[in-house]
């Protein structure tokens, strides 16, 4: 079957979409058990780092071995391009993670959820700038923003969100680092025009964690307490990342990132469900349901106009 026609198929963009959302929203509850069974301190930011080195090296080299298995070559790239995805998963992957864990360490993580969901919007207007068919319209802009309402709605806690300053190495990191995806979706965007988007994700989260790693190390951090249970974690973590970016990164390829990049609003809102499950706490929740409702209006807002490809 033809990709192209595949990953632009309405029906088959939603499902892909919701996958990939639904998995990164698993990797919430999952880091959080994995910081527990590792011995990971919350100020131990080198071991967080390599924690997360180690999930996004074993994503890459999982894509790539499933390349191999399938019989499709994954050496046929030239300097220019190995030069490209390295660029990318400096970016996207070690960049985007040492700002998020940095500034997580300096906020909180109703703030921090919030703050990240800051990124669909970056995606958006840099769409507008940069693409001449994906401008910014009454529909995306208001799309957003009721999208946007439902994840400040799914972390709405006892305590005031806005309570507390701005920091920057707190509230500030975390913008940087969804601004930082977005930067890198728009520029896998551009490098996967005439190249295979599954060998480019392979590369970039194998580059990506190999240098989170180092940093993680040169830190001070290690990771210890290897046993069947966290490494099974580990490579759930590692599966995860490797299906989601995979799928990602072909949505990216076929489709205009404005239109893409609202789904990323079900992230928190999956995320908080999976962690209740998973942590087992009360999911019964008024405020998910609503959550979970603007965000899909959200998406429908901006998706309803049919979308051609770019």
């Amino acid at each position: 079957m033809d990709k192209s026609k595949f990953y632009t198929n309405r029906l088959n963009i939603i499902i892909i979409a919701i996958i990939c959302t639904f998995l990164w929203g698993s990797a919430f509850p999952a880091i959080k058990v994995g910081y527990e069974i590792f011995n990971i301190a919350s100020s131990d930011v080198g071991a967080k780092l390599i924690f997360a080195g180690y999930r996004f090296f074993l994503a890459g080299i999982i894509v790539l071995i499933i390349k191999l298995l399938m019989k499709q070559s994954i050496f046929d790239l030239t300097f220019k391009d190995m030069k490209e995805i390295t660029i990318l998963g400096l970016g996207q992957t070690t960049l985007q993670y040492i700002f998020f864990y940095l500034g997580m360490t300096y906020t909180t993580g109703v703030r921090g959820s919030i703050i990240n969901g800051t990124g669909t919007f970056f995606s958006i207007i840099l769409a507008h700038f940069i693409y001449k068919n994906d401008k910014l319209n009454f529909n995306k802009i208001l799309g957003c923003i009721v999208g946007f309402a439902g994840v400040i709605i799914v972390n709405l806690g006892g305590s005031s969100v806005l309570e507390g300053g701005f920091s920057f190495k707190g509230e500030g990191f975390i913008m940087l680092a969804a601004f930082m995806l977005s930067v890198s979706s728009i520029y896998s965007k551009k490098i996967s025009q005439n190249k295979d988007a599954y060998t480019i994700t392979g590369y970039q989260l194998a580059i990506g964690g190999l240098a989170l790693i180092l940093i993680g190390y040169l830190l001070g951090g290690h990771l210890t307490n290897f046993n069947i249970k966290s490494t099974s974690l580990l490579l759930y973590m590692a599966l995860l990342s490797s299906v989601a970016f995979a799928l990602w990164s072909q949505l990216l390829k076929y489709n205009k990132v404005g239109v893409i990049s609202v789904f990323n609003f079900l992230i928190p809102v999956f995320g908080t469900i999976l962690s209740a499950i998973v942590l087992k706490e009360n999911i019964f929740d008024i405020k998910i349901l609503i959550a979970l409702i603007l965000v899909c209006t959200g998406i429908y807002l901006v998706y309803k106009k049919k979308e051609s490809v770019d």
